[in-house]
C-alpha cells in the first residue's frame, strides 16, 4: 500500500474531522454519553461478578469461577 495514496488520504481526513467533530460544542454530548454508557457497563459487570461470587461462597465453592472437580485417588494394592 502506498504511504500517500488515495485511501489512506481519505481514512485521514475522515479521523481528522471526526476528532474534530466529536471536541466540537456539538460533539459532547455523544462523548459525555459515550462515558456514561462505559461507566454503567463496568458497573453492572462489578455488581454482576460480585454477586456471582457471594452465591458461589454462600453455595460452600472453594473457587465459584472454576468448576469443582474431585480429585481422584489412586488405590494402593
Amino acid at each position: 500500500m502506498e504511504q500517500g495514496g488515495p485511501d489512506n488520504l481519505v481514512k485521514t481526513a475522515v479521523g481528522v474531522a471526526g476528532g474534530a467533530a466529536l471536541f466540537s460544542p456539538m460533539g459532547m454530548p455523544i462523548v459525555h454519553g459515550l462515558a456514561g454508557i462505559a461507566v454503567a457497563g463496568l458497573s453492572i459487570f462489578a455488581v454482576g461478578s460480585l454477586a456471582f461470587k457471594a452465591v458461589g461462597a454462600i453455595s460452600g465453592m472453594e473457587n465459584p469461577l472454576k468448576p469443582h472437580r474431585p480429585v481422584e485417588r489412586e488405590e494402593i494394592h
